[in-house]
């Protein structure tokens, strides 16, 4: 599917109107009013599990014993499981109340806990290869608050979990939790051809398939076990940089709302992702050198409320994508602005030729990278702190570095080897600009309420 445009008049034609359901139906997926458990395969689905855990690892060991004493304590375990599953079941629930999403669950310790949903940064909806054969799917749901802030609802229906997603994403926007799905627009669909040839158009993957291939060579010319041992590690880290990222963003698709950002993708285990307007950041769009042959590019973002390992597995946006697509899609998380534009200067001395810082009235651009070309785009509204750092010997050669801080995430904007009395023009004009930004911008909370804030994006 080809890119839709990025700017501009929204001369879209309307979405399609909702089938009409009978009320039965809209009562069954009412999730805004009462309380509700997950969905009853949750009790199977344990079970399962946990049954098949212990015939891989405990049950090799048992068979020594006879049959007869595998079959009895997987029974005894299935048995127990049942008992534990079926209570938790019992006293697990979730509801809406007003302006919040409440949580019990817990056997013997219960549990209560009260979220605002005001706080909310993303919702994610996944659906490992099990789940979805069972028709089931877990919510996930993160808020500002650190680590321990992430509430997962597992083991609900697929048709709860995106109905409870479009409820949550509606209280965050400041309207009711019965307001419908918000419309989407196509903005890009990653063809599996292109996403096999950049994951393998990479000199990483280039290099230890060349050198796999000599080793597999060598060791069967030679009749040497050893050599073919040393292909091992290599064989893995191929699986680990070409077919994980295949299995994972194979029929990715990238949608336009007004409830933000829509990312869905994989195979095994199906993600729909939302990242609410004003969630991101940062962006950076990487460029490796043969990726550049080809005009495609990378584009990762640090997202508000995601945090540690969960960070690094959502920072992606587009995993493969035309270089103009890419800045495309800056201007549609940055209303307003337009990073393609922005004068980048390279560094006069103590960086490389490849080193450049760009600033405008909304934007903090740097770029580095010779091998691999990453650009770092930072609004000015977002810049958290804005940093010169010089040490005795680069104050000696008048140069400095500037670093614009953000919340954590894979993306550190700076700039190397600036002029000295240009970093400090920068970061004056940094801290200036980003003043002006913050104080006419308003935050990201109830953003479909305000007078100002952003219609259906274009």
């Amino acid at each position: 599917m080809a890119p839709a445009p990025a700017n501009g008049a929204a001369h879209r034609p309307p979405p399609p109107p909702a089938p009409a359901r009978a009320p039965q139906e809209v009562e069954d997926d009412d999730v805004t009013r009462g309380s509700h458990q997950p969905h009853w395969a949750t009790v199977p689905f344990q079970v399962l599990l946990v049954s098949l855990v212990f015939i891989a690892v405990p049950g090799p060991l048992l068979i020594g014993f006879g049959p007869g004493w595998l079959l009895l304590s997987t029974l005894a375990v299935a048995l127990g499981t049942t008992v534990y599953a079926l209570l938790s079941w019992w006293n697990s629930s979730f509801g809406l109340r007003d302006d919040h999403l409440v949580v019990h669950s817990g056997v013997v310790r219960r549990g209560s806990r009260e979220v605002p949903l005001s706080r909310l940064q993303a919702v994610d909806v996944v659906r490992p290869l099990l789940m979805q054969i069972l028709g089931l799917a877990e919510l996930r749901i993160e808020l500002a608050g650190g680590d321990a802030s992430c509430v997962r609802l597992r083991y609900l229906s697929r048709r709860t979990a995106e109905r409870l997603r479009a409820s949550l994403l509606a209280h965050a926007a400041g309207l009711s939790g019965t307001t419908p799905e918000a419309p989407e627009w196509p903005l890009y669909r990653l063809p599996f051809g292109l996403l096999l040839g950049a994951l393998a158009f990479r000199l990483p993957v280039l290099g230890a398939f060349v050198l796999f291939l000599v080793l597999m060579v060598a060791g069967i010319s030679s009749g040497e076990p050893g050599v073919l041992g040393a292909a091992v590690p290599l064989l893995l880290g191929l699986m680990q940089g070409f077919i994980g990222p295949l299995l994972r963003y194979t029929d990715f698709y990238a949608s336009r709302s007004p409830d933000g950002l829509r990312l869905r993708y994989g195979i095994f285990q199906a993600r729909m992702q939302t990242v609410p307007p004003g969630r991101v950041q940062a962006v950076q769009i990487v460029e490796p050198l043969l990726w550049r042959a080809l005009g495609v590019a990378r584009v990762d973002a640090n997202v508000a409320g995601y945090v540690g390992e969960r960070q690094m597995d959502s920072s992606t946006l587009l995993p493969v994508v035309p270089r103009g697509v890419a800045y495309a899609l800056v201007g549609e998380v940055f209303p307003g602005a337009d990073a393609a534009r922005v004068a980048l200067r390279p560094a006069r001395r103590g960086g490389s030729a490849h080193d450049a810082l760009g600033l405008d009235d909304r934007l903090f651009v740097s770029r580095r990278g010779l091998l691999c070309r990453v650009t770092e785009i930072v609004p000015l509204a977002r810049v958290q702190s804005i940093r010169l750092t010089a040490g005795p010997i680069s104050r000696r050669r008048g140069v400095a570095d500037v670093d614009a801080d953000t919340p954590p995430g894979p993306i550190r904007a700076r700039a190397v080897g600036r002029d000295l009395a240009e970093a400090r023009r920068v970061v004056d004009a940094v801290a200036e600009r980003g003043h002006a930004a913050r104080t006419t911008t308003a935050g990201p909370e109830r953003w479909a309420t305000r007078g100002e804030g952003r219609g259906p994006v274009s």
